[in-house]
């Protein structure tokens, strides 16, 4: 069985979304079940990074094909203007902590926390 890790981003700050993201393809490249958790700021990157002239809109990309990204919070992605542009992508909303993605499913899931 593969380590299992939950990536939480709650940092919007461009630089440390980024390091979710690569961590989250390295991990998933060496075989980690990896799940990535977008929270508070961070959530105004999803829409960010669809710009192809943002230099790691590739990186998001590669991360979404993948299937990487599990949830992205849906009190967050409202309150930070970025909710419109996530249902557009398609991507998993999350609100069953009190509009939050809740951890404790992942701590019962067998995964270990990292938040960034």
């Amino acid at each position: 069985m593969s380590k299992k890790i939950a990536l939480v981003a709650f940092n919007g700050e461009p630089m440390c979304f980024v390091h979710v993201l690569l961590n989250a393809l390295d991990m998933n490249e060496k075989g980690y079940d990896v799940k990535v958790v977008i929270e508070g700021s961070a959530t105004k990157q999803v829409n960010q990074l669809l710009d192809e002239k943002d230099p790691f809109s590739n990186l998001y990309s590669e991360v979404v094909e993948k299937g990487l990204i599990d949830c992205v919070c849906l009190a967050c992605a409202t309150k930070m203007g970025a909710i419109e542009g996530i249902e557009k992508q398609g991507l998993p909303l999350s609100n069953e902590m009190k509009g939050h993605p809740s951890l404790v499913k992942y701590i019962e899931q067998g995964y270990e926390l990292l938040t960034f």
